[in-house]
């Protein structure tokens, strides 16, 4: 199975990452929180969106960007941005890699895109729309990832808790 890893850069609403969190325990995604956090992890916010899965979170926490580069050294990571000029579908994401996510209010700082400007991502949008949530964004980037893996090792039908399917 293939396994992703979710970065954070100075995420700073806590019911995002609370989401993101989720999300990363049901897809069996790595979390990295590059701080400054503009939360504690012990917020109730966070917990509540999270829900009793947070738990189960695989997350590491690093003091800022070069401490996060010294302790994964030879990252393969690609930068999501509403300023990128590739499509998030335009990438093969391979098995181990990196997908970061700048703060809610400013994004990666353009200084860091410049330096992976080969891998800088976007989700398509109309119009002057800036961005989407950062939950969403890092659902619909994770999932391409996912599926370009072919949903290997998860649960890709369900079953009904009354009724069966016919």
């Amino acid at each position: 199975m293939a396994k992703f890893n979710i970065v954070l850069f100075e995420p700073e609403i806590p019911a995002n990452t609370g989401n993101i969190g989720r999300t990363c325990v049901a897809t069996d995604t790595r979390l990295h929180l590059i701080e400054p956090l503009g939360f504690q992890l012990t917020e109730k916010q966070l917990k509540r969106a999270g829900m009793d899965y947070w738990q189960y979170l695989d997350v590491t926490r690093y003091d800022d960007f070069n401490d996060f580069l010294q302790k994964n050294p030879g990252a393969h990571i690609y930068m999501a941005s509403s300023k990128a000029q590739k499509m998030h579908t335009e990438v093969s994401y391979e098995d181990g890699c990196y997908i970061m996510f700048g703060k809610e209010s400013g994004g990666i700082p353009e200084e860091i895109l410049l330096e992976h400007q080969e891998d800088a991502i976007r989700i398509p949008m109309v119009g002057d729309t800036r961005c989407l949530n950062l939950g969403n964004s890092v659902a619909v980037i994770l999932y391409e990832a996912l599926r370009q893996h072919d949903f290997e090792g998860m649960r890709t039908s369900g079953e009904l808790t009354k009724y069966n399917w016919k």
